[in-house]
Protein backbone atom coordinates (compact mmCIF):
# COMPACT_ATOMS: atom_id res chain seq x y z
CA UNK A 1 0.00 0.00 0.00
CA UNK A 2 1.31 3.42 -0.87
CA UNK A 3 0.84 6.74 0.90
CA UNK A 4 -2.49 8.49 0.30
CA UNK A 5 -1.78 11.71 2.18
CA UNK A 6 -1.02 13.80 -0.90
CA UNK A 7 -0.82 17.10 0.99
CA UNK A 8 2.38 16.10 2.82
CA UNK A 9 5.05 18.75 2.30
CA UNK A 10 7.65 16.05 1.52
CA UNK A 11 5.72 15.36 -1.68
CA UNK A 12 7.15 18.16 -3.77
CA UNK A 13 5.51 19.09 -7.08
CA UNK A 14 8.29 17.19 -8.87
CA UNK A 15 7.67 14.02 -6.81
CA UNK A 16 3.92 14.26 -7.38
CA UNK A 17 4.54 14.72 -11.10
CA UNK A 18 6.74 11.63 -11.20
CA UNK A 19 4.16 9.62 -9.27
CA UNK A 20 1.39 10.82 -11.61
CA UNK A 21 3.31 9.79 -14.73
CA UNK A 22 4.02 6.29 -13.40
CA UNK A 23 0.47 5.89 -12.13
CA UNK A 24 -0.98 6.91 -15.50
CA UNK A 25 1.32 4.50 -17.36
CA UNK A 26 0.38 1.62 -15.05
CA UNK A 27 -3.34 2.39 -15.38
CA UNK A 28 -3.22 2.39 -19.20
CA UNK A 29 -1.03 -0.72 -19.23
CA UNK A 30 -3.57 -2.49 -17.00
CA UNK A 31 -6.10 -2.05 -19.85
CA UNK A 32 -3.70 -3.65 -22.33
CA UNK A 33 -2.18 -0.60 -24.00
CA UNK A 34 1.52 -0.77 -24.84
CA UNK A 35 3.46 2.08 -23.21
CA UNK A 36 6.62 3.68 -24.60
CA UNK A 37 8.73 6.21 -22.73
CA UNK A 38 11.64 8.42 -23.63
CA UNK A 39 14.74 8.96 -21.55
CA UNK A 40 14.50 12.70 -22.22
CA UNK A 41 11.34 14.82 -21.79
CA UNK A 42 12.19 17.69 -24.11
CA UNK A 43 9.02 18.10 -26.17
CA UNK A 44 6.34 18.08 -23.47
CA UNK A 45 5.25 14.52 -24.23
CA UNK A 46 5.55 12.31 -21.15
CA UNK A 47 4.90 9.00 -22.92
CA UNK A 48 3.35 7.36 -25.96
CA UNK A 49 0.88 4.46 -25.99
CA UNK A 50 -0.11 2.10 -28.77
CA UNK A 51 -3.71 0.98 -29.13
CA UNK A 52 -4.86 -2.52 -30.10
CA UNK A 53 -5.30 -1.27 -33.67
CA UNK A 54 -1.69 -0.07 -33.89
CA UNK A 55 -2.42 3.65 -33.55
CA UNK A 56 -0.17 5.79 -31.40
CA UNK A 57 -1.30 8.36 -28.84
CA UNK A 58 0.80 11.02 -27.13
CA UNK A 59 0.24 11.87 -23.48
CA UNK A 60 1.08 14.84 -21.28
CA UNK A 61 0.47 14.13 -17.57
CA UNK A 62 -0.36 16.69 -14.89
CA UNK A 63 -0.84 15.85 -11.20
CA UNK A 64 -2.94 18.14 -9.00
CA UNK A 65 -3.79 18.18 -5.34
CA UNK A 66 -5.82 21.41 -5.49
CA UNK A 67 -8.48 22.47 -7.99
CA UNK A 68 -6.74 25.57 -9.28
CA UNK A 69 -6.35 26.89 -12.80
CA UNK A 70 -4.04 24.57 -14.73
CA UNK A 71 -2.28 25.58 -17.92
CA UNK A 72 -0.04 23.95 -20.48
CA UNK A 73 2.09 26.03 -22.82
CA UNK A 74 0.95 25.86 -26.43
CA UNK A 75 4.49 25.08 -27.58
CA UNK A 76 4.22 21.62 -25.94
CA UNK A 77 0.47 20.97 -26.23
CA UNK A 78 -1.27 21.89 -29.46
CA UNK A 79 -3.66 20.23 -31.96
CA UNK A 80 -0.91 20.09 -34.60
CA UNK A 81 0.82 17.44 -32.45
CA UNK A 82 -1.65 14.81 -33.64
CA UNK A 83 -3.35 12.26 -31.41
CA UNK A 84 -2.65 14.15 -28.17
CA UNK A 85 -4.18 13.72 -24.71
CA UNK A 86 -3.80 15.29 -21.30
CA UNK A 87 -3.97 12.85 -18.42
CA UNK A 88 -5.03 14.58 -15.26
CA UNK A 89 -4.23 12.86 -11.97
CA UNK A 90 -6.32 14.37 -9.16
CA UNK A 91 -4.97 13.63 -5.71
CA UNK A 92 -7.25 14.09 -2.70
CA UNK A 93 -6.06 13.03 0.76
CA UNK A 94 -7.18 9.54 1.83
CA UNK A 95 -8.47 8.73 -1.66
CA UNK A 96 -7.13 6.77 -4.59
CA UNK A 97 -5.90 8.99 -7.45
CA UNK A 98 -8.57 9.89 -9.99
CA UNK A 99 -7.53 9.73 -13.64
CA UNK A 100 -9.01 11.77 -16.47
CA UNK A 101 -7.98 11.43 -20.12
CA UNK A 102 -8.74 14.62 -22.03
CA UNK A 103 -8.23 14.80 -25.81
CA UNK A 104 -6.84 18.04 -27.25
CA UNK A 105 -10.16 18.35 -29.11
CA UNK A 106 -11.90 19.21 -25.79
CA UNK A 107 -10.49 22.72 -26.15
CA UNK A 108 -12.35 23.24 -29.43
CA UNK A 109 -15.87 22.73 -28.00
CA UNK A 110 -17.33 26.27 -27.86
CA UNK A 111 -19.92 25.71 -25.11
CA UNK A 112 -17.33 24.17 -22.80
CA UNK A 113 -16.40 26.66 -20.05
CA UNK A 114 -13.88 24.40 -18.37
CA UNK A 115 -11.34 24.16 -21.22
CA UNK A 116 -9.96 27.50 -22.40
CA UNK A 117 -7.31 28.85 -24.74
CA UNK A 118 -5.43 32.08 -24.08
CA UNK A 119 -3.41 33.42 -27.02
CA UNK A 120 -2.05 36.44 -25.10
CA UNK A 121 -1.35 38.25 -28.37
CA UNK A 122 0.83 41.31 -27.78
CA UNK A 123 1.53 40.27 -24.17
CA UNK A 124 4.54 38.82 -22.38
CA UNK A 125 2.87 35.50 -21.51
CA UNK A 126 3.19 32.62 -23.93
CA UNK A 127 -0.03 31.16 -25.43
CA UNK A 128 -1.56 28.39 -23.32
CA UNK A 129 -4.33 25.84 -23.05
CA UNK A 130 -6.00 25.97 -19.64
CA UNK A 131 -8.50 24.22 -17.43
CA UNK A 132 -10.78 26.24 -15.14
CA UNK A 133 -11.37 24.02 -12.13
CA UNK A 134 -14.38 24.78 -9.98
CA UNK A 135 -17.09 22.71 -8.35
CA UNK A 136 -19.49 24.03 -11.02
CA UNK A 137 -17.24 22.74 -13.83
CA UNK A 138 -16.45 19.34 -12.33
CA UNK A 139 -19.41 17.53 -13.98
CA UNK A 140 -17.89 18.46 -17.38
CA UNK A 141 -14.74 16.59 -16.38
CA UNK A 142 -16.51 13.33 -15.53
CA UNK A 143 -17.02 12.38 -19.18
CA UNK A 144 -13.21 12.16 -19.44
CA UNK A 145 -12.69 9.76 -16.52
CA UNK A 146 -10.42 6.87 -17.47
CA UNK A 147 -13.26 4.33 -17.27
CA UNK A 148 -15.36 6.47 -19.66
CA UNK A 149 -12.47 7.01 -22.09
CA UNK A 150 -10.66 3.67 -22.17
CA UNK A 151 -12.71 2.19 -25.03
CA UNK A 152 -11.85 5.23 -27.18
CA UNK A 153 -8.15 4.70 -26.46
CA UNK A 154 -8.11 0.98 -27.32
Amino acid sequence: MYNRIWSRKELTPQKLGTFGEYYAKMALASYGLDIFTSEVDDHGIDFVAESDGGGFMKFQVKSLRKLNYLYIREEVFTPSMGNLFLILVLLNDNEEPKLYVIPISAWSIPENTMFVYHGYEGKKSAPEYGINFSQKNMPQLEQYSLVNMIDKLR
